[in-house]
Parts: structure tokens; C-alpha cells; sequence
């Protein structure tokens, strides 16, 4: 009888010691989700701002307009896919399509200047056909599409 009693409590002290342990890894678990969600929110407002900055960049013309659409596609696609394939961002898509093949950086400076008088023009061509649209499509970015600033709040 002893020997069971003394088992038992073994067995309880056991199961509570586990029970416990069981405990303290799902707080870790909860921790490290709510502290996941928190950078991801905290990452989701760095993208809006910027998508904010590049938008008003482009409509103040501070930033080359196919150089701001780029940016502007490629922040989308990390900020929010349908938003970045709404039909008044296809602008920013029809861009950087257009324009992917164009060497950059390194690649770009050893290009002949024939070459990059060549993606210049073409540059200026695609200025030309899109830039009212991207403006629109800037404008609503920032007064429709992204939640307001933090700045203006």
C-alpha cells in the first residue's frame, strides 16, 4: 500500500513537472508569434511609407519616372500582391516589363554608348506613352490605396 501511494505521488509530481515544463515552451511559443506578428506589422508600415515616399517622388518628379516605377512595383509586390496587381498599379507592372532586360549597375556602365543610347530612347518612349497614367496611379497610391502617414496623423 505504502509502495503504491509512494508511486502515485512520484507519478503526480511527475506529471505536474511536465505539465509545467509543457506550459513554459507554449509561453515561449505565444511570445515568439506575437513578437512575428508584431515585426511583420512593424514591416508593413516601413513599405507603406516608403511606397509613400517613391509616390511623391515620382509626382514631384525627384526621382526618374522609370526609375520610380520600378521601385514602386517592386515595394508593391513585398507590401501587398493585390494591391500591387490592381488595375490602376498595372502601370508600374507594364515598366518594369518593359524595362527588366535594360542592364543595370556595373553592367550598365560597360555598355557602349551606342547601347545605352539605345535603352535611353527607349526610356524617353515609354515616359512619354505612361507618364500621366503612373502620375494617376501615384496620386491614388497616396490618397486612396496606402493608409495615411504617420507624419499626417
Amino acid at each position: 500500500m505504502t509502495l503504491a501511494i509512494g508511486l502515485f505521488v512520484i507519478a503526480t509530481l511527475l506529471i505536474a513537472a511536465l505539465g509545467g515544463y509543457a506550459l513554459y515552451l507554449w509561453r515561449r511559443v505565444w511570445r515568439n508569434e506575437r513578437l512575428q506578428a508584431e515585426a511583420r506589422t512593424q514591416q508593413q508600415t516601413a513599405l507603406a511609407e516608403d511606397l509613400r515616399i517613391l509616390a511623391s517622388c515620382l509626382l514631384e518628379e525627384q526621382v526618374p519616372l522609370i526609375e520610380g516605377a520600378i521601385r514602386i512595383k517592386v515595394l508593391l509586390d513585398n507590401y501587398d500582391v493585390a494591391l500591387g496587381q490592381h488595375p490602376r498599379c498595372q502601370v508600374f507592372q507594364q515598366l518594369f516589363e518593359a524595362t527588366e532586360q535594360v542592364p543595370t549597375h556595373a553592367a550598365w556602365k560597360a555598355l557602349d554608348k551606342q547601347e545605352r543610347r539605345r535603352h535611353e530612347a527607349q526610356f524617353s518612349a515609354l515616359e512619354l506613352q505612361h507618364k500621366a497614367e503612373a502620375r494617376r496611379s501615384a496620386r491614388w497610391l497616396l490618397d486612396e490605396a496606402l493608409p495615411k502617414s504617420r507624419d499626417a496623423a
